[in-house]
């Protein structure tokens, strides 16, 4: 029976609820990857255009024909998110939000390089690389993710719904150790199929208690439905990095390398 990944489908998916949400509303100012364009003049037109490029994205990507075209395409409009974030860095190096925001869409940049390199593995001898320097990236990403939810503990507490034993602080301090250790299987390649199955289940689990139910309390807020989309994308990320280790365990000692190269051996 041939295996079904689901990563690159649940991550256009993201990418196709992204462009239906900023098409639908015309609040240019609450979400945080139209906020990183700044004043710019006429900035409403860049905004249907990245958009349209998501939809087109998000689409094509659930095609094998045209995957890795969809793949390159949201890989693009998520770099240049993520590079919208720099000037905001420069200028506030120690406000780590800043850094927060810029490692989210990086995360997302990370998945598309990494679905681009598994796309492309039979026609390019530098594919498998690409998929490596994502799978790397997003473990960087994690990192981000877990000093992020420490720096802003109670925060992170707050989003926690309160019906959910033993309390809120409880499961920010859990989910932000689970977090530290992820990344620290994921970089050294040990454990990392089990790490990235975790994340992704964890990231499913957030989707489902905390983002799912934000616009059935306040439909008209923009960042409940964005946060859903948000969420739903880095976990698509996240299970494309474990399509990843899936395939590459039986193909290729990939976690051997990694570890190898993190112990400097």
């Amino acid at each position: 029976m041939t295996r079904i990944y689901l990563g690159r489908h649940i991550y256009g998916m993201a990418a196709i609820a992204f462009g239906i949400i900023t098409f639908a509303w015309h609040d240019f100012n609450t979400w945080q990857q139209i906020r990183a364009l700044g004043q710019v003049p006429h900035r409403e037109i860049l905004v249907y255009l990245a958009a349209a490029i998501e939809i087109f994205g998000g689409v094509a990507i659930q095609w094998s024909r045209t995957a890795r075209v969809g793949a390159f395409a949201l890989g693009s409009i998520y770099f240049i998110f993520a590079l919208l974030w720099v000037p905001h860095i420069v200028m506030e190096p120690l406000v780590f939000d800043r850094w927060g925001n810029f490692f989210e869409q990086f995360s997302l940049v990370s998945g598309a390089l990494i679905a681009y390199g598994l796309l492309s593995r039979n026609d390019s001898e530098s594919a498998p690389r690409a998929a490596r320097i994502g799978y790397i990236f997003f473990g960087i990403c994690v990192v981000s993710f877990t000093t992020e939810q420490l720096l802003y503990l109670s925060g992170t507490a707050s989003f926690v719904p309160k019906w959910i034993p033993p309390g809120q602080m409880f499961w920010a301090i859990t989910t932000t150790i689970a977090f530290a250790l992820a990344a620290i299987a994921l970089l050294s390649g040990r454990s990392a199929l089990l790490a990235s199955r975790l994340v992704t289940a964890m990231l499913i689990g957030f989707g489902l208690l905390v983002w799912l139910p934000a616009p059935f309390g306040d439909p008209h807020k923009m960042f409940n439905w964005v946060g859903n989309a948000q969420n739903l994308a880095i976990t698509g990320a996240a299970w494309i990095v474990t399509d990843f280790l899936s395939q590459e365990r039986s193909t290729s000692p990939v976690l051997e390398t990694l570890s190898q190269h993190t112990q400097g051996d």
